[in-house]
């Protein structure tokens, strides 16, 4: 009776590996997603270029013919950069199941598959 409780240990070992693995394959996929650098990249550059059209002088209005051409850029540069932001808070990115193993799919065919048409 020993040895048919020992395989259910390990497979729950393995499964708690399985499951801490696809925890960290999820935590890197939201690290890396891609709308997360554009929209931090937008935010601090309509910060910079906001700044810019906050402390413009007249002789920079006067070459835009009195258009804060740079606050009116930084504050769209700005509302970009938020939109991705909010738009990664709102829909995460979901990472992509892992194919299953050839046995589970040898098993699945051989239940409903061809083979149960015989």
């Amino acid at each position: 009776m020993t040895e048919k409780q020992n395989p259910p240990a390990e497979g729950h070992a393995f499964q708690d590996e399985v499951t801490e693995l696809e925890a960290k394959s999820a935590t890197a996929a939201r690290l890396f997603d891609i709308r997360r650098i554009i929209g931090a990249l937008f935010v601090v550059y309509g910060l910079i270029v906001g700044a810019a059209g906050i402390f413009a002088t007249d002789a920079d209005l006067e070459k835009a013919q009195d258009i804060n051409i740079n606050l009116w850029t930084g504050l769209g540069m700005l509302a970009l950069g938020l939109f991705f932001l909010v738009w990664v808070k709102l829909r995460p990115t979901v990472p992509p199941t892992p194919p299953l193993p050839q046995e589970a799919l040898d098993a699945a065919e051989g239940e409903g598959g061809l083979a149960g048409r015989g």
